[in-house]
């Protein structure tokens, strides 16, 4: 099965998460006459936080959510396009608001995006610090007023739920982990949201992405990864912003054993003991990418039970079933589970949602 024939949210038309800017971004490039340091930096996150908005009004936001690997992003094209000139999509994954790693971290390329504008993708220095969940509420709510200023309306798509809870919630406690059991969530939204859960079995979900692994590496994760990482990086180091990226720390370690070289860092037949190291990393590459799509769909259904967020689930298990068990190698199969199950059902709560005053 060639990679253009499954959804890889990093590769083909199926998984996009990045796009070339039709509409003007937001402009986050600091004045000359401040210090030469991160925008984000220099905000102050300080205690509580509320944003005012005109009474009666709020403005719409379509949600898509989903564990690592659901099709967040193939759907979020699929609407967009089936609402053309309608849509602008703000990024919500921790690791691809950073500049650097496109494979490892699943950004689109550029030929897939399709025109429809992104915002906070790819957009920071990994350099200058990490991106705090009160800092990205800051920036996304930039991007969203923006949107809609030019009437159109904001899509936040990606996995990570503590960004999606800063930006979304009316009233934001920086330092308060609401994932944690004693933590209330609140119910009480900034925003008028029509929420998509894309969710799949995850014995399925599991199989699926052990395959996607091995796309990404076929397509050049590890020569990536051999030119970001630093054999004498330390753990504290590799713990921080795009470090945490999956796949940097599996890494790492094997190559402070086997330091990259110009050719591939893949494991040689004739060296067992480096073949054996390489496998390890990506078996753990593969069991962690697993653990985080259970730490997603849990906050998920945290945020449901315990914050009565209305997420409207799409179960899109028979299309990842059809990836993992399908000879066919155009993926049309799937293709049409997905349209059916999962794209259909989303146009019709989607289209509800944008009729409604």
């Amino acid at each position: 099965m060639t990679l253009d024939s499954f959804p890889t949210h990093h590769y083909s038309y199926y998984n996009i998460t990045s796009h070339s800017l039709s509409s003007p971004a937001v402009t986050l490039t600091p004045p000359p006459s401040l210090p030469q340091k991160p925008r984000w930096a220099r905000m102050d996150s300080g205690p509580a936080t509320t944003t005012a908005v005109p009474l009666g009004h709020k403005d719409k936001l379509v949600v898509i959510m989903g564990a690592t690997g659901a099709g967040k992003s193939r759907l979020s094209i699929d609407l967009a396009t089936h609402f053309p000139s309608c849509f602008e999509i703000i990024n919500s994954d921790k690791m691809q608001v950073y500049k650097g790693l496109d494979i490892t971290t699943n950004k689109i390329p550029v030929p897939d995006r399709l025109g429809v504008p992104h915002h906070l993708l790819g957009q920071f220095d990994p350099l200058d610090g990490e991106l705090t969940p009160a800092e990205f509420r800051q920036l996304a709510g930039q991007a969203v007023s923006a949107i809609t200023s030019r009437r159109k309306v904001p899509m936040l798509v990606g996995g990570s739920n503590s960004l999606i809870h800063a930006l979304l919630v009316d009233r934001f406690e920086p330092g308060v982990d609401v994932f944690q059991d004693c933590a209330a969530i609140s119910s009480e939204l900034r925003y008028n949201c029509c929420f998509l859960w894309v969710d799949a079995s995850l014995t399925v979900l599991a199989d699926y992405l052990s395959k996607r692994v091995d796309e990404m590496l076929d397509s050049g994760m590890l020569e990536e990864l051999a030119e970001f990482c630093e054999p004498e990086d330390d753990d504290l180091a590799i713990r921080t912003g795009l470090r945490k990226a999956i796949g940097v720390p599996e890494f790492s370690r094997f190559f402070k054993k086997y330091p990259p070289i110009c050719e591939s860092q893949k494991a040689r037949p004739d060296d067992p003991v480096r073949r054996g190291a390489y496998k390890e990393a990506v078996r753990a590459i593969k069991d962690n990418t697993c653990q985080l799509a259970k730490t997603q769909i849990a906050k998920i259904l945290r945020l449901r039970v315990a914050g009565g967020w209305d997420l409207q689930r799409l179960d899109a298990t028979e299309a990842f079933r059809a990836v993992v068990t399908s000879e066919d190698d155009d993926g049309k199969r799937w293709s049409e589970i997905w349209q059916k199950q999962v794209v259909e059902a989303s146009v019709k709560i989607v289209k509800r949602f944008l009729e409604q005053e």
